[in-house]
């Protein structure tokens, strides 16, 4: 038997009076949060929620969030998180294809106004049964059948034994869905719990240390490197609901964060839109030991500006939701090449491959797969979908990446990013991360748009430094100095702003229809 809540209960037993989750005034022990996971899942196991049920979870970065997704663990269900910007249609959709038997939901409140869309959604899918509302006082909801999550704290909360096997499904994570409809990747206690592990050897983790967890828990980053991470550790996470700079900083100086893992735009923005003092850096650099990075590539300029701010290290590392998350990762005790995403971590192999699935020459450019216990069960319900991801036990990333001679793995982009320009492939992130280099720019990305001549055609999307005047020609003109004729971008536009995800991802396909 295998239950991936067993890291809490281990930290538990042995660290009951130690902080384990803090969110703003909200303070929670090791001991505080078993009882209450207890409580939740005596109270949906007596609601008729059976092991292998899927439960679906909106929630920010809230205490709510480790509260509901391990006492939905406990009762021996299976959690199918929900980015919490979701619409009313699109939330019933995800009901639908989990076939969730319950919702756990969060509705709002003054500070954080989602509205009633999950009310909505469930009240569209008839097959899911219950609906708990989690109480924030905004009455947005005020139909009188409702069921609210703090009636699931009226139960005992003596530990609940539900038998799970290590290759039960533990978490249903739907991708982004940029290509069709989003599918829903099936992880395994064993998948997580061997993930979790990995992590807090590779990051060199204490039981002293303080996460500062901002990457939402509905993303498979935030969920298990930082949430179960840190259970799993012993660590204080300090939960922040959604990713504001001066938050960050505030943070990390008045709970002496040790550890912060971010996306590149949260790195970009704690660089340039923060006011923080020179005496404050001090503070932070005394207690800040190690920062992760992952989501999407990590451009040098940023790596170099942030390190040299705060003189932490940030380790890059690669995976997708399919892999539980993490593939690869930096070491803290082997040097860092520039770009690179480290090596595969234990018990993962990682392979470059052509299209013909043949394997790659190191230094060659292919399409990165990847095999071990990280590897998801498949596509909930598509079996099709599943075949065509994992074919000989290999999982099939869609990424393009290469493997230097000492086995460091480079990510030069998605297979779907990358840009055909009369017959020549342009890959954004080399354009990006040359184009960041300049004096005047903030933040960049590159797409493809259609054109009648070459199929497409490169245009560069920029934020400038504060202060700045560069014109869009004088920065294609730069770049033609700097890039090959076929690489450079002819279109160039200068924003304010970039569209992104609510992980902090920039969402390029919107990009490409402006």
């Amino acid at each position: 038997m295998l239950n991936l809540a067993t890291i809490l209960d281990e930290s538990a037993k042995n660290l009951p009076e130690k902080e384990a989750v803090v969110c703003g005034d909200i303070r929670l022990t090791f001991a505080q949060l078993r009882d209450t996971t207890n409580q939740i899942a005596n109270g949906l196991i007596a609601a008729g929620i059976q092991p292998g049920d899927r439960i679906a979870l909106s929630c920010p970065n809230l205490h709510f969030f480790p509260l509901a997704y391990f006492g939905i663990v406990k009762a021996g269900a299976v959690v199918v998180p929900l980015n919490i910007l979701l619409s009313s249609q699109e939330i019933a959709y995800h009901l639908a294809d989990s076939e969730a038997k319950g919702f756990i939901c969060f509705e709002g409140s003054q500070e954080l106004p989602f509205g009633p869309r999950g009310w909505e959604a469930f009240n569209n899918s008839p097959h899911c049964q219950h609906f708990w509302l989690i109480d924030s006082g905004a009455a947005l909801v005020s139909d009188t059948t409702v069921e609210h999550f703090s009636g699931l704290l009226e139960n005992p909360a003596t530990t609940t034994d539900v038998a799970t096997q290590a290759d039960d499904t533990v978490v249903v994570l739907y991708t982004s869905g940029t290509t069709g409809k989003p599918k829903g990747a099936e992880l395994t206690h064993a998948n997580i719990f061997l993930n979790v592990v990995q992590f807090a050897r590779l990051s060199h983790a204490q039981t002293e240390d303080n996460q500062l967890v901002v990457l939402p828990l509905f993303h498979t980053f935030g969920q298990t490197v930082q949430m179960c991470g840190s259970l799993y550790n012993g660590n204080k996470m300090v939960l922040i609901p959604r990713f504001e700079p001066q938050a960050v900083v505030d943070a990390m100086l008045k709970e002496k964060i040790t550890v912060f893992c971010g996306v590149p735009t949260m790195y970009w923005a704690l660089l340039h839109n923060v006011d923080i003092s020179e005496d404050q850096v001090e503070q932070i650099r005394s207690t800040l030991r190690l920062c992760g990075a992952g989501g999407s590539s990590l451009p040098l300029e940023i790596i170099k500006g942030f390190e040299a701010k705060f003189h932490v290290p940030i380790l890059e590392g690669y995976g997708l939701s399919e892999t539980s998350p993490v593939a690869s990762f930096n070491l803290l005790d082997k040097p860092r090449k520039p770009g690179s995403v480290g090596m595969p971590i234990w018990g993962v192999d990682i392979r470059i491959v052509d299209t013909e699935n043949q394997e790659l020459p190191r230094g060659e450019k292919g399409e990165i797969i990847i095999r071990g216990h990280n590897v998801m069960k498949g596509y909930l319900n598509r079996p099709d979908a599943t075949a065509e991801a994992i074919r000989n036990g290999w999982f099939h990333s869609g990424d393009i990446g290469y493997m230097d001679e000492e086995g460091y793995i480079f990510i030069v982009d998605r297979v779907k990013d990358m840009i055909i320009r009369g017959g020549y492939n342009v890959y954004p992130r080399e354009l990006e991360e040359t184009i960041l280099e300049h004096p005047a720019i903030s933040l960049a990305a590159v797409v493809g748009i259609p054109d009648d001549q070459y199929g497409e055609e490169v245009k560069a999307f920029v934020i400038l430094n504060e202060g700045s005047n560069l014109t869009d020609e004088e920065l294609i003109s730069w770049c033609k100095e700097r890039m090959a004729a076929f690489k450079y971008p002819r279109l160039v536009e200068i924003r304010e702003s970039l569209p992104m995800t609510a992980t902090g991802k920039i969402l390029k396909r919107e990009l490409k229809n402006l």
